[in-house]
């Protein structure tokens, strides 16, 4: 009698617990982008098989860009922004070390002093949704804007650089990556025949009826954009700017642009930019 009380006051005390985060794993969908395993960059760990390299979509999302006529845009429509400026999180903590996890959060907080958007863990005792960190693999790679499904935002080992925390944290607010925005033809060249066969379509242009640049000019500084040489088969320029004397794809931190549009689309007081 005393041994079956036993039994059920300990499963009482841990059905209290509060669960843990719960990982997806999406290596069945990805490949990894680079060949160089000697030294990566922050964008050499990025992920060829995903869309625009480092964005997992829904398949919502991703049908409503394909056709290009959907209301449902990450940067248009309202419904994929945070509710109340504020991005809830759970971090898979035993996929990290210390360090990580405070790059993790500095790379939080970056975006936080520069607008009003908050990032607030989880509340574990119900069942808000959250987007979960975590560190499966090598790839950098997060879900886009706000869904009601499962949103992911994965760090692998390689891609613990401030400048790749923050550019995924974009992501994960609503930004595509600047290169890809419509009018982008007018401001780069994209090398066609330097692309490694199979990654073209991480160059294709959005339709103006998915994305929108809230009137603000181009962003070479963006830290949104590609570099000059990503995804490229021979070390030759994928990418090259048509304005002389400027450089793509090594901005550490969001251009005086990219807090611009955070607070446009968040609708931000005016003195946070």
């Amino acid at each position: 009698m005393i041994l079956k009380f036993l039994v059920v006051l300990v499963l009482t005390v841990f059905s209290k617990v509060a669960p843990a985060a719960v990982k997806y794993d999406f290596e069945d969908e990805k490949t990894i982008l680079t060949d160089h395993d000697d030294q990566l960059s922050s964008t050499d760990a990025e992920l060829g098989e995903l869309f625009e390299g480092d964005i997992l979509l829904s398949s919502t999302q991703r049908e409503a860009i394909q056709q290009a006529k959907s209301s449902r845009n990450v940067l248009i429509n309202i419904s994929t922004r945070w509710p109340n400026s504020t991005v809830v999180y759970q971090i898979v903590e035993e996929d990290f070390d210390e360090q990580q996890i405070n790059m993790i959060k500095e790379g939080m907080k970056d975006i936080e002093k520069k607008s009003c958007v908050i990032f607030r863990p989880k509340d574990e005792s119900t069942e808000e949704h959250a987007v979960t960190i975590q560190g499966t693999g090598r790839g950098c790679y997060a879900s886009i804007g706000y869904t009601t499904g499962k949103q992911v935002y994965n760090l692998g080992e390689d891609c613990f650089y401030h400048r790749t925390v923050v550019h995924e944290f974009l992501h994960i607010l609503g930004f595509h990556h600047m290169q890809n925005t419509y009018d982008r033809d007018e401001y780069v060249k994209i090398v066609w025949e330097n692309i490694q066969p199979g990654q073209e379509h991480n160059f294709e242009k959005r339709s103006d009826e998915t994305v929108t640049d809230f009137g603000l000019e181009y962003d070479y500084a963006s830290i949104m954009h590609y570099g000059a040489t990503d995804f490229s088969k021979n070390g030759n320029p994928t990418i090259i700017p048509l304005e002389e004397n400027v450089t793509i794809g090594e901005s550490n931190e969001l251009s005086e642009i990219d807090v611009k549009k955070i607070n446009i689309m968040y609708n931000c007081p005016d003195e946070k930019y």
